[in-house]
C-alpha cells in the first residue's frame, strides 16, 4: 500500500465535494501468480516501487480535476503540473482506481519484458485489482 496526500474536486457533485478538498489516500495494488519465484515471492516490492513510484508521486500534494470544470484552465495556469487532468470525468476514487490500474497493467507488461525495473518480473504475474482508499472506511476498487 502506498500513501499520498491528494486533493480533488468533484464538479458534478451536488454537495460540498464540489469544492477543493484533500484526502490522505492509500493505493493498494494486488498482484498474483500461480507460483512463487526463486526468492519465494510473487513480485518483489522494490519492483512495484520502481514501476509505480514516479507515477503515483505525481498525485502527492496535487489537485485532480475534471478537464470540463469551468475553472480547470485557471487552476492549470496557476498551479501547472500540480493539477492532474481527468479527461471529461470527475476524479472520483473510482476514476482514480481505474487510472492507476491502467498504468500499473502497462508498467507490469513493460517490467516483464525487462523495461522499467532492475528487479526481475515474471510474465506469469498478473495485476488482480487496484483499490484507492479515500478515508479509512471508504474506498473504490477496479479490476478487469
Amino acid at each position: 500500500m502506498i500513501e499520498l496526500e491528494s486533493g480533488h474536486l468533484l464538479s458534478k457533485h451536488p454537495g460540498s465535494c464540489q469544492f477543493p478538498h484533500g484526502h490522505t489516500r492509500s493505493v493498494e495494488l494486488v498482484f498474483a501468480a500461480e507460483t512463487l519465484d526463486a526468492n519465494d515471492m510473487v513480485l518483489d516490492f522494490k519492483a512495484i516501487k520502481e514501476m509505480m513510484g514516479d507515477f503515483l508521486q505525481r498525485f502527492d500534494h496535487a489537485l485532480c480535476m475534471n478537464t470540463q470544470d469551468e475553472h480547470y484552465e485557471d487552476f492549470r495556469r496557476i498551479y501547472g503540473e500540480r493539477i492532474i487532468p481527468f479527461e471529461q470525468q470527475d476524479p472520483t476514487s473510482e476514476a482514480m482506481a481505474h487510472t492507476v490500474f491502467r498504468f500499473a497493467a502497462q508498467a507490469l507488461r513493460n517490467a516483464s519484458q525487462g523495461i522499467g525495473t532492475a528487479y526481475p518480473v515474471r510474465d506469469c504475474v498478473r495485476l488482480e485489482r487496484v483499490r484507492v482508499w479515500e478515508t479509512s472506511s471508504s474506498w473504490a476498487e477496479y479490476s478487469e
